[in-house]
């Protein structure tokens, strides 16, 4: 059974672990524990395994009644099995929970995986941002959602 929670700064290593495995110009480690420690405005949520392994992890960071979705990713051995969308509605409650009413986010134009799942959640597109991925210079979907 899988379970989810805030993240903790503990969890920073298994996270930034992950995010090195799911993206090819990944956070680095200290960019986490930033994150953790002296940004208000981020709010992590962890899936953890039987054996309390973080197996995926969604960030975000909440601005005053406006979200911004900053990375998902789950380990490739959960994928597929509703993980990412799990974490996603996490966030989603919290963020509403805030008193948020937009939330938004980048996907690479390619990732269709990624922006089905997204629909499914409500997210409508909003634009493009050209050349914003600086690994390959991918344009990026703007997607957002009323909460």
């Amino acid at each position: 059974m899988i379970k989810y929670r805030l993240m903790t700064v503990e969890d920073v290593p298994a996270v930034h672990h992950i995010e090195q495995i799911a993206f090819p110009t990944p956070w680095t480690l200290d960019s986490f524990y930033y994150e953790m420690e002296k940004n208000p405005q981020a709010h992590y949520f962890v899936a953890v395994n039987e054996e309390e392994k973080v197996i995926g992890f969604c960030g975000m960071w909440v601005v005053l009644d406006e979200s911004q979705i900053t990375n998902v990713a789950v380990l490739p051995e959960g994928r597929g099995k509703g993980i990412g969308e799990a974490l996603m509605r996490e966030a989603i409650a919290y963020a509403k929970s805030l008193n948020v009413v937009i939330m938004s986010l980048e996907v690479r134009v390619t990732n269709e995986v990624a922006q089905n799942l997204y629909r499914k959640l409500g997210f409508q597109e909003g634009g493009i941002r050209k050349g914003y991925y600086t690994d390959n210079q991918e344009d990026a979907l703007v997607m957002w959602v009323n909460l």
